[in-house]
């Protein structure tokens, strides 16, 4: 059973950096793809950093780009941000692809299809 768990959210200034991280269990993690997806308040949920499994390539959306890295290490994908935002404040998830799609895709349209998330770990970018 896929089981994702999502921390180290937290309060962090603006220019600040945090490190989110995604536990994986339940699947083997090499074969799945992995996508960081965030909801603010009164918005709809984006995505915001993919990994493939099999090829470990990444997408980034525009917004993030050049501030943000995700990454994958044993059972665990990480989510490394920095010179964040006012408007990066929101829940942040972690969902499963176990069709492995591309990382453009999982993040862009696929996501809306996935059945496995974790809870969701609060950022707030706030001074």
């Amino acid at each position: 059973q896929v089981h994702l768990v999502e921390s180290g959210g937290g309060l962090v200034q603006p220019g600040g950096s945090l490190r989110l991280s995604c536990a994986a269990s339940g699947f083997p993690l090499d074969y799945y793809g992995i996508g960081w997806f965030r909801q603010a308040p009164g918005k709809e949920r984006e995505g915001v950093s993919c990994i493939s499994g099999g090829d470990g390539s990444t997408y980034y959306a525009d917004s993030v780009k050049g501030r943000f890295t995700i990454s994958r290490d044993k059972n665990t994908v990480y989510l490394q941000m920095g010179s964040l935002k006012r408007k990066d404040t929101a829940v942040y998830y972690c969902a499963a692809d176990p069709a492995d799609s591309s990382a453009w895709y999982t993040c862009e349209q696929g996501y809306r299809y996935l059945e496995d998330w974790g809870q969701g770990t609060l950022v707030t970018v706030s001074s």
